[in-house]
């Protein structure tokens, strides 16, 4: 996987950048289902090695996108 990491990079950005547009835009579940892969190539990197409270954060916030999707999926 290392072996792809700076495309990896790049898709990460696209997803953030895509989530924050659904977000801003309104466009009801898609910055949760953009959001949660962002998240898990954060923590499966764990880019800024120093910055080691940023992984715990987003997976926080997959745990929160976990709930959010499967609320929308189950129609709750």
């Amino acid at each position: 996987m290392s072996r792809y990491e700076q495309e990896l990079k790049w898709l990460a950005f696209a997803l953030g950048m895509g989530s924050t547009i659904a977000l801003v835009q309104d466009w009801g579940p898609w910055p949760m289902f953009l959001g949660l892969p962002f998240c898990l190539l954060w923590i499966y990197f764990a880019w800024l090695h120093g910055e080691r409270q940023l992984k715990y954060i987003n997976i926080l916030f997959s745990g929160l996108y976990v709930y959010g999707i499967a609320r929308y999926l189950l129609g709750t």
